[in-house]
């Protein structure tokens, strides 16, 4: 078989559409190239629309934590000390058999148990929480001046949020939430790894690698195959924040404007 036709049969198996069954011996380095790149649609699709959805909440969140009043605080400051205070690992156990024991008593509740959408909600949950607290830090950053401004100009209520506060805290909260965004796509490693069930084989990249790694008995191939994916994938991450980050700082003087660099990150 040539590799165009190991592309076009295996291209797009992970949400399947393609062959059935997965080769089952003599695998070759495009089957595996192939193979675990199509797992990482899952591992896009969790990231995007975990970052996607968890933005809004994680405003809300950093608005929450910072204000006077206590029903907002405090439902704020607990939520995002749950989730950053528990592993998602152990997110990701509790979340599945909760769903489940709903699903017994309330079987239109069954969708929760796919991992397209129950595991959806812990990374969303996840990432507001972490994503939060840095634009609550962001916020608490602004400085005096900026709002003193904007008070002289008559700016109140939500014109003074909408063009000072909260471009503010964007432009100081990104490079932190560029991190967050990278350290999201590398998470969703842990959807299939740890309680959410595979179906049909259609798993993410961690899955497909798992896979040629315990029939080869080699995992000096797979494995480095899915970490140069996730190494590209983090590229194209830094690439697209760094073009929001320079149109955040598009009105600061060149010497001023915050970069996004490259850096070794061994914990987080």
């Amino acid at each position: 078989m040539s590799c165009i036709q190991t592309i076009q049969d295996y291209g797009l198996r992970s949400i399947g559409i393609g062959e059935r069954l997965l080769p089952r011996s003599d695998f070759t380095l495009c089957e595996q190239f192939t193979l675990i790149g199509s797992g990482m649609i899952w591992n896009v699709y969790f990231g995007i629309m975990a970052l996607a959805t968890g933005f809004f909440l994680a405003t809300a969140l950093a608005l929450g934590k910072a204000s006077t009043k206590k029903w907002l605080r405090k439902p704020s400051e607990w939520f995002i000390f749950l989730f950053r205070g528990s592993p998602l690992f152990i997110q990701f156990f509790f979340a599945y058999f909760f769903f489940l024991s709903l699903k017994q008593n309330y079987p239109f509740l069954d969708v929760l148990t796919s991992a397209w959408l129950g595991a959806l909600i812990v990374l969303f949950c996840n990432t507001a929480a972490y994503s939060g607290e840095i634009f609550y830090g962001a916020l608490r950053s602004i400085p005096k001046g900026d709002i003193e401004a904007a008070d002289a100009y008559g700016m109140t209520g939500w014109a003074r949020f909408r063009r000072i506060i909260w471009p503010t805290m964007l432009r100081l909260a990104w490079p932190a939430y560029t991190n967050e965004a990278i350290f999201l796509f590398h998470a969703t490693t842990l959807v299939f790894f740890s309680a959410f069930p595979v179906w049909q084989q259609r798993g993410d990249a961690l899955y497909y690698a798992g896979y040629f790694a315990d029939k080869t008995f080699n995992p000096f191939i797979s494995y480095p195959i899915l970490a140069f994916y996730f190494i590209l994938l983090t590229l194209m991450v830094i690439w697209g924040f760094g073009m929001v980050n320079k149109r955040l700082n598009r009105h600061l003087p060149e010497a001023k404007r915050t970069k996004l660099k490259l850096r070794l990150n061994l914990a987080r």
